[in-house]
């Protein structure tokens, strides 16, 4: 059972969690979904509102249970109306959370970690490490917050924000029932996605699941030693193991892999490599997201031109190899993922996990 500061996380629950719980407080069953209620559909912040409560029961809940707190510190919104939004977590942690609108409908990029330990050279969320896993109620807390501050519906998630999703897998599961609950968002895992490094094990784990999800697999090179330099991961699982676990993934699930990769310019961005990643991954059912690099100024790397970009991509396309450049958004605001949250951490003068 998740705990919040010594209580009982409830927005973490299930239903039938629930019911076990009220039943050690005397309560009948049906107190439970009307409890969930509350929680998931009225979304409601204090246990005064939930009026079809007993008093004593909500005296009881207060004392000894909590509903996690997500309260904005900040944001930034962009002229193409993307918004970033820095949140702060019950204990004073910060994590981000950026909402994107496309023809389709909205999309939020949630954190499944406040930092992270996976330590990508290009990316701004790793610096500093990890500090804590995210509780699964404070992955469904982001969506909830930002459908409330804005007034917008979320039509997908996308859990590819601060942190390596497969590192915090019990979470990340009870995440996925919660946010699929028809009772609660009742979003279906085929408008979820989920970006992970490259934890073998893991994608394994995940596959006997057969969540009907995207599998985002952040390749971003097409040999391990040019991977080994960028992505610490490709020292435990090097390219061969990796796409050999995205292999058994598409035959449990279904599911066609999206493969990230950020063009760095000098690093892996080059007609040849462009030529080596078809080689590598010609012989399957799979996309891949060319996403020129965000700068960070701790990583030193830059992204090439865009004909670079296009040119790579046309390549790809030409041997048959399925290959679109990532749409950019909210160019001029803080894009990589945990850039804004370091730089607030700078500005007050305190560590990035503040």
């Amino acid at each position: 059972m998740n705990t919040i500061n010594g209580k009982t996380d409830l927005l973490s629950m299930l239903p039938d969690e629930l019911e076990g719980l009220l039943a050690g407080m005397g309560q009948p069953r049906f107190r439970a979904q009307q409890l969930f209620s509350w929680l998931h559909e009225k979304r409601v912040d204090s246990f005064d509102k939930m009026s079809n409560l007993p008093g004593a029961l909500r005296e009881r809940l207060a004392a000894e249970c909590e509903i996690a707190p997500i309260i904005e510190r900040r944001r930034q919104q962009a002229r193409d109306g993307t918004i970033k939004f820095l949140f702060a977590l019950g204990d004073g942690n910060t994590i981000e959370s950026v909402l994107m609108h496309h023809d389709y409908g909205n999309s939020l990029c949630i954190s499944s970690q406040v930092g992270c330990r996976m330590g990508c050279r290009f990316c701004a969320s790793t610096i500093g490490g990890k500090v804590r896993d995210l509780l699964a109620s404070e992955m469904l807390g982001q969506i909830y917050a930002v459908e409330r501050l804005t007034g917008k519906r979320i039509d997908s998630v996308v859990m590819m924000g601060i942190g390596e999703p497969l590192d915090n897998f019990e979470q990340v599961e009870r995440f996925l029932a919660l946010v699929h609950h028809p009772k609660g968002l009742n979003l279906s895992h085929r408008h979820l996605s989920l970006s992970t490094c490259g934890l073998v094990p893991m994608i394994d784990r995940l596959a006997e699941k057969k969540y009907q999800l995207t599998l985002s697999v952040s390749l971003h090179a097409c040999d391990n030693e040019t991977r080994d330099r960028i992505m610490p991961v490709n020292h435990r699982y090097p390219i061969e193991e990796l796409l050999a676990a995205c292999k058994r993934y598409f035959a449990r699930t279904g599911r066609r892999i999206s493969y990230e990769y950020s063009l760095i310019a000098g690093v892996n961005d080059s007609p040849d490599q462009a030529r080596k990643l078809l080689a590598l991954l010609g012989d399957q059912n799979c996309h891949v997201n060319l996403i020129p690099v965000n700068p960070v100024a701790e990583t030193g790397f830059t992204r090439g031109s865009r004909r670079d970009a296009e040119v790579f991509r046309d390549i790809l396309n030409a041997g048959g190899l399925s290959a679109t450049i990532r749409r950019e958004l909210g160019t001029e605001i803080d894009a990589a993922c945990g850039q804004l949250r370091r730089n607030e951490a700078k500005k007050e003068g305190s560590p990035v996990c503040g």
